[in-house]
């Protein structure tokens, strides 16, 4: 049992960084250099360093995006900071000194620490050392329990010069109400005046916690203990601790012989842990104070941890996967007058990023280097060589699993392509995939090979030149744009399958940006595809490094799986592929088996925003490129579902999205062989620390998944008061009573300020939902987890059940008790007790896969869609039930049933 055998370890903090290291931090802007010596704390929540004058800074390890050492770090450019460190001193050892920190809050907003250690090669263990703390799964999952204890020890790490805890670090830490935190700090009999201080030693671990129950009394967790202990006792048992973890905190789905339930023998030692009382742990016996703490847990995990390690089969064809892609990963800001930096590449990757893009642009004389800009708009420009080394750097620091390099190439300069080509030779060296693997050729019918087969691996997707004609020739000769390369040719007998040749035109929002540019460029700008239409050929030095991802113009459906040529791929910007999906679901999930697609915003998207992936990964799409630099619900989302699978940036796809012998239709409502329908419910019980203010507050509750699912939105009501410390909701469940496929799917929780600002969220995968109660630590919107807020909330998650067949399912989970019911019923009708209505129905169900015979045995298995409901209404014994159990009901569906044949026919 996972609750009893933890499936991740906390982070290990080596002793020597919590020991500390005597390192120079210097400035390049002040041009300061100090002494300080830099310690992680050995819970492994904070980085610190404290200079001379005992001045400490602190930063929170979940903030920390990378660390860099050697030409990788930052060189100061400060010319007295030069001298200070002999930079241009000939045998200068300074590269083997260095350490830089990148944190921030997101993507773009980074600061970078920098520091030069006294000793050589003292940086790279801190650097490696560091990142293994950043990068443990449980870092960013940490329990509540946890996120609660890294409060405690920044209040222990910030004393003042007498070495205690100034109590206005405390009213800092919990500023939503002064008086109460008054009230807690004297119900602990502890000084609570602004410029008192507490001795370290009178605020041990024991004492927070009274602190915090006074502070944050928990009734919903008294009512839910009060309901589950013997009533005249003020305790849980461990048979009672055990039937509650059995009956509330386990997956009622699970077998029981390969799970086995918890035994009241296996919980002492959870009553060891959490129980404050000793003499209740001799006895065996959990308080509700206990309950308190068992519920914020490690054990009570909102998700399944086992999903977070690398967990999925890598060996599959690369276009079985979904891969985390970028687009126009260069910019920081928006599409027309953003900053580009070749940082960007640095931290899109580092987030688990496998394809990012590139925007290559001929240079300008004397130097002719290529460069990276969004053409036709004022965004800045930066040297494709410097992208390159960036991308080499970062490639594979969270993810071994290869790179994919997708090439937007207006470079109409056969010399400039030539010294692109060369840069990606020699810088990326064996990292860069020139030649196709000798088990797979570049041949129709051959599938990708697998991640597993490119490990540490960079793909190359740009135009593939196979021949120029006389007349390409000449316009390369005078410098002209040319249409893409390869094309295949049109389905003679399905024209109703193209995407079309010219770019879709919406009506532009952004004239008054577009108010310098010419005729021509506007038009090009106001396109759907935006530039990406505009790309020159290939020459041969950039043509021979493609091999896997040879980007086409796409024509059809049909010439694509004639063809059967898995190594090319086509991308569609947004409207074109929500076209194509909404016509032809079915043709793109089998063209997605076979190859690969890229979808992109549409070229108005001016301020970067983002559309939705999941309607794209509903047919399959790999490559759903999004904007990093803005982090709205689509990235959120986004960043989430990648957290999972080692967060190596490949999810692997359902089985019916890669099986040859299977068909999807991701807007079909029928029942699909060997997938199980999912009912998710979500009672929203309590808030923790929500806000820095006292306000009302609210939690909306969210399903993304396929269009066919059931209701996708709900919210709470705004609360009573404004206590932002622990509010309560109680409020009736929220269900999502059909989740067709649970493996496409992901819950959204958010939640808000009266006046709709946000506080936090968590998106998770529903495969990933664990049932029970459970505390949701929240996340920021660029998903970094927040230490204060969180929300407890109960989640049941169990097989979908049509409510006409739900009586069939309880007599088959548990046979003896449906049928002692059956029996008191017959009594109470032979009494007369029972109103003809109230009659028990005894309906299959439908995800037992079968129907009763005349002898009681099960039948062939049905789906639950059209078919499955014709056969089942055909079975008399079916229609004989139905008619005894509810004979108004009856005569409604079957003039329902009858309506429909009617409708056929006139439609035939």
């Amino acid at each position: 049992m996972s609750m009893l055998n933890p499936v991740l370890q906390p982070p290990e903090v080596k002793e020597y960084l919590s020991k500390g290291e005597r390192f120079i931090k210097w400035d390049d802007e002040t041009a300061s250099a100090s002494p300080v010596i830099l310690r992680v704390d050995p819970k492994g929540f904070y980085l610190y360093w404290t200079n001379q004058n005992k001045e400490m800074e602190i930063l929170d390890i979940t903030s920390i995006r990378d660390t860099r050492v050697g030409r990788y770090a930052k060189i100061p450019k400060c010319q007295k900071l030069r001298e200070v460190f002999n930079l241009d001193y000939p045998h200068s050892t300074f590269l083997l000194k260095t350490l830089t920190i990148v944190s921030g809050p997101d993507m773009v907003d980074l600061t970078f620490h920098n520091f030069v250690s006294y000793k050589e090669n003292v940086g790279k263990s801190w650097a490696e050392d560091i990142m293994a703390i950043v990068r443990n799964p449980l870092t960013y999952n940490a329990s509540r329990y946890t996120f609660l204890e890294k409060i405690l020890v920044k209040l222990k790490m910030q004393l003042n010069a007498e070495g205690k805890i100034p109590v206005r670090n405390i009213f800092q830490m919990f500023p939503a109400d002064r008086k109460r935190v008054e009230a807690a700090l004297t119900a602990c009999h502890l000084p609570k005046g602004k410029n008192d201080a507490i001795n370290p030693e009178d605020f041990p671990e024991t004492v927070y916690k009274t602190f915090l129950m006074n502070l944050c009394p928990r009734p919903e967790i008294d009512e839910i203990f009060t309901s589950h202990h013997l009533k005249a006792k003020p305790y849980m048992t461990k048979e009672h601790l055990a039937k509650f973890i059995n009956k509330k905190q386990r997956d009622s789905r699970l077998n029981d012989i390969l799970f086995p339930p918890a035994k009241p023998e296996q919980v002492q030692s959870l009553i060891e842990k959490y129980e404050p009382s000793g003499i209740n742990i001799q006895r065996g016996q959990l308080s509700p104070e206990g309950m308190v703490w068992f519920l914020c847990g490690p054990e009570n995990n909102v998700i399944a941890l086992d999903k977070l390690q690398l967990y999925q089969d890598m060996t599959q064809p690369l276009s079985h996967y979904f891969i985390n892609s970028s687009h126009n990963t260069y910019l920081t800001a928006g599409q027309f007058s953003g900053i580009s930096s070749p940082e960007m590449y640095r931290q899109t990757l580092l987030a688990g990023c496998r394809c990012v893009e590139l925007d290559c642009w001929k240079g300008r004389p004397p130097d002719e280097e290529p460069i990276i800009t969004h053409g036709f708009t004022m965004t800045t420009e930066i040297l494709f060589k410097d992208a390159i080394e960036a991308i080499a750097e970062s490639a594979f620091k969270t993810s071994l699993y290869p790179v994919i390099l997708s090439f937007e190439n207006h470079v109409d300069s056969p010399k400039q392509q030539a010294k692109m080509a060369e840069y990606c030779r020699t810088i990326f060296g064996d990292m860069l995939l020139t030649e196709p693997l000798e088990k797979y050729p570049l041949k129709p019918g051959v599938p990708l090979p697998s991640p597993k087969d490119l490990l540490g691996k960079i793909l190359i997707k740009n135009k593939k030149n196979q021949s120029i004609s006389g007349k390409r020739q000449n316009s390369l000769k005078k410098g002209r744009n040319v249409e893409p390369e390869i094309i295949e040719q049109p389905a003679p007998m399905d024209a109703e399958v193209w995407a079309g040749d010219g770019a879709e035109e919406e009506p532009e929002e952004e004239d008054v940006l577009l108010g310098n540019l010419d005729e021509e460029e506007i038009k090009k700008m106001q396109s759907d595809e935006g530039t990406a239409g505009l790309e020159v050929t290939a020459y041969e030095e950039m043509s021979s490094l493609v091999n896997y991802i040879q980007p086409i113009k796409f024509d059809s459906f049909e010439v694509s799986a004639q063809k059967n040529r898995s190594y090319v791929i086509s991308s569609f910007t947004e409207l074109k592929a929500y076209d194509l999906l909404t016509k032809f679901p079915t043709q793109f999930v089998e063209y997605n088996k076979r190859q690969m697609s890229r979808i992109y915003p549409k070229g108005t998207r001016m301020d970067s925003s983002n559309y939705m992936p999941q309607m794209f990964w509903n047919v399959g799409c790999q490559m759903v490129a999004l904007n990093f630099q803005t982090m709205d619900v689509p990235m959120q989302q986004n960043m989430a579902l990648f957290e999972f699978n080692g967060q190596c940036g490949y999810l692997l796809k359902h089985e019916f999205m890669r099986r040859p012998d299977k068909q999807f239709d991701p807007f079909s409502v029928d029942r699909m062989d060997v997938v199980v329908a999912s009912t998710l419910s979500v009672t929203i019980l309590s808030g923790q620390f929500l806000s820095d203010r006292s306000v009302k507050t609210y939690v909306e509750v969210e399903l993304f998944g396929l269009p066919r699912d059931t209701k996708r939105k709900y919210r709470t009501k705004l609360t009573s008061t404004a206590n932002s410390i622990n509010p309560v909701w109680k409020e009736e469940a929220f269900v999502f009573e059909k989740i067709m496929m649970p493996e496409l799917a992901s819950l959204k929780i958010a939640a808000w300020e009266e006046g709709g600002k946000f506080i936090g969220h968590r998106v998770i995968p529903v495969i990933a939902v664990h049932s029970g109660y459970h505390h949701v630590c929240l996340r920021s919107e660029s998903n970094m987890p927040l230490t204060m807020p969180s929300l407890f909330v109960y989640l049941e998650i169990k097989d979908y059940v049509p409510d006409a067949w739900a009586d069939l399912t309880i007599a088959l989970s548990n046979p003896i008790k449906f049928f002692s019911l059956q029996d008191k019923r017959s009594v109470q009708l032979k009494d007369g007790s029972v109103e003809r209505l109230g009659i028990q129905r005894n309906f299959p169900s439908a995800e037992t896969n079968g129907i009763p015979d005349s002898t009681g045995k099960f039948s062939t298995p049905l789906s639950n869609g059209p078919a499955g409901a014709a056969a089942f209404a055909k079975d008399e014994n079916v229609i004989e039930v139905m008619q005894i159990a509810d004979p108004v009901c009856y005569g409604c569906k079957k003039r329902m049933i009858h309506t429909r044949k009617t409708q056929k026919k006139r439609n035939g």
